[in-house]
């Protein structure tokens, strides 16, 4: 793993070859295996998730340089706060328990919820937020797989749980990062950068810290590092934050992406899209992005766009979708991130025709993976960018 520096060699390793293996026959799977050994370009149709957390402590430093060796063009850092308000990498403002070792810790004692074991049909339990330490405390920490033994009686064992397609073989060494510190990494190594701002667990305003003051404060960082608006995609689960973005960062807020988790929303029926596309895009947000299984349905047995993929194009959004490669082996349907095309999933190489789907039909700019060598492998067979 290199030092420092641009991350100018792409190295993917087995994993995409062998998910074309996996492959059915067919024209798709004859011209991908024409790519296998060819040099991987960096490309931003390729997104690290956290990372590289299929193997990897997400959001560290270890799992970053992992997702822009495989060749991710834009790396993720999803944006929380600690006690003293400062901006740290963590997935939630309320995974500390599962994804560090702060249990095991002096620390342990200052989180909201203590270690609880297991007790007949009640699983054990903690709860530790990122506002409950200072940055300094945070710096102490170790990243670990994001897992828990909800079946432990003791401290040990629920920091256990990784599941078994993951591995632990780097799961001892997980450096935590800051905002900022990410924003320096992700420069030296030439990515782009698309920080998420978390939902806060703690009641806004926060010792008279806003919302408005947390997404301000999240450009702010960019601006500091003298990084341009162009390189950065700002993304959030709340249509205010992305609204702020765009009032009061246009320049930001051009490329700010509305995550879109909305309950209720069928992507099958266009009544239940509220706003409407055209209505967000009069709002004047450009990137939307939903879980994948949003921007698919089956016809005939043939995965295809679905309504939804269909309405936002003709609105004229820019569509980006997550995640690849965090659904393990998918020999059972892919579970929560293949429903709609759950029936026309029966094993690993299927990853790829999704793929190709969301690609070349939906027109997806860019998909979030957990292991950006299969985004940055099918992007660079099929030139895109």
């Amino acid at each position: 793993m290199q030092s420092s520096g641009v991350a100018e060699t792409v190295s993917i390793g087995p994993r995409p070859a062998y998910l074309v293996s996996q492959m059915a026959d067919g024209e798709l799977k004859t011209e991908l295996q024409s790519c296998i050994g060819q040099p991987v370009q960096k490309t931003l149709f390729s997104i690290s998730h956290r990372g590289a957390p299929l193997q990897f402590p997400e959001h560290t430093e270890e799992g970053y340089r992992a997702g822009a060796l495989m060749g991710a063009g834009i790396l993720e850092c999803d944006v929380t706060f600690t006690k003293d308000k400062e901006l740290v990498c963590r997935h939630s403002q309320s995974d500390l328990h599962t994804t560090t070792d702060i249990l095991a810790t002096d620390l342990a004692g200052k989180c909201t919820g203590a270690f609880v074991p297991a007790q007949g049909d009640t699983p054990a339990s903690a709860e530790c937020r990122t506002s409950d330490i200072t940055l300094a405390e945070f710096r102490t920490l170790r990243g670990k797989m994001d897992s828990a033994d909800k079946a432990a009686q003791n401290v040990e064992d629920y920091l256990k749980g990784t599941a078994d397609w993951r591995t632990e073989l780097y799961g001892h060494t997980g450096t935590l990062m800051t905002h900022a510190e990410s924003i320096a990494l992700f420069k030296d190594l030439g990515i782009k950068f698309t920080p998420e701002l978390k939902a806060p667990k703690v009641t806004m305003p926060f010792d008279g810290f806003s919302q408005s003051d947390y997404a301000q404060k999240l450009i702010d960082e960019y601006k500091a590092a003298g990084i341009p608006a162009a390189d950065v995609f700002a993304q959030s689960f709340n249509l205010e934050d992305v609204l702020y973005w765009i009032e009061n960062e246009p320049d930001f807020g051009k490329q700010a992406v509305y995550l879109d988790g909305r309950r209720g929303l069928n992507p099958l029926d266009p009544s239940t899209f509220s706003p409407s596309m055209t209505e967000l895009k009069e709002m004047g947000v450009n990137y939307l992005a939903p879980p994948l299984f949003v921007l698919l349905t089956l016809e005939n047995g043939k995965i295809v766009p679905s309504p939804y993929a269909e309405a936002a194009r003709a609105a004229g959004l820019k569509l980006i979708t997550w995640t690849l490669e965090r659904s393990g082996p998918l020999n059972s349907g892919g579970g929560w991130y293949y429903q709609t095309v759950g029936d026309a999933i029966e094993g690993d190489g299927d990853m790829m025709e999704v793929m190709h789907v969301l690609a070349q039909d939906v027109g997806v700019e860019g998909i979030f993976s957990d292991w950006p060598a299969t985004t940055s492998f099918y992007a660079s067979c099929m030139g895109l960018k």
